[in-house]
């Protein structure tokens, strides 16, 4: 496991991000709601600094990938990393990716001071909770996730 390598995404990744996350929404059966293009990516990710990328790689090869950025917990006084994406092509599932992308993202929160790392998981995934579970993830089951997004967030944004 340990032989695992990464690397973080540059700017010239920017169509191979897009694939990922096309290929993560297909998995999560979502993919009419990727509207998400290599422009707002690279505004967003690169020029804005809003997120971080971070591939998996095999024989040099990128099988997996992790979108992720910080947030801040007010209870512990400092910054945590927020999981947004983690997705690893099925034809190299299995081999240690998924696990060794949780500990590389483990390993780079230790190291900024960061104190805790933490993701949503869609409920009927079973395979990945069950993956998650088993590396000893704690599950947040008395929280209720919330979102405004499209016209709700302008509305709400409006409203007097």
């Amino acid at each position: 496991m340990n032989d695992k390598k990464f690397r973080f995404a540059t700017k010239n990744d920017i169509a191979l991000i897009l694939r990922f996350i096309k290929e993560l929404a297909a998995y999560e059966k979502m993919s009419d709601q990727v509207v998400a293009d290599e422009n707002l990516l690279l505004e967003w990710i690169f020029e804005k600094k809003k997120a971080e990328v971070i591939f998996a790689l095999e024989d040099g090869k990128e099988v997996g990938f992790a979108l992720f950025f910080h947030n801040f917990s007010t209870f512990l006084g400092r910054a945590g990393i927020y999981l947004e994406d983690l997705f690893v092509m099925p034809e190299y599932r299995g081999r240690g990716h998924g696990k060794g992308i949780l500990r590389e993202l483990a390993r780079i929160a230790v190291e900024r001071g960061c104190g805790r790392l933490e993701w949503w998981c869609l409920d009927w995934n079973k395979p990945s909770i069950d993956f998650y579970l088993s590396l000893g993830a704690e599950q947040m089951n008395e929280w209720t996730t919330y979102r405004f997004s499209g016209e709700g967030l302008t509305a709400l944004a409006n409203m007097e």
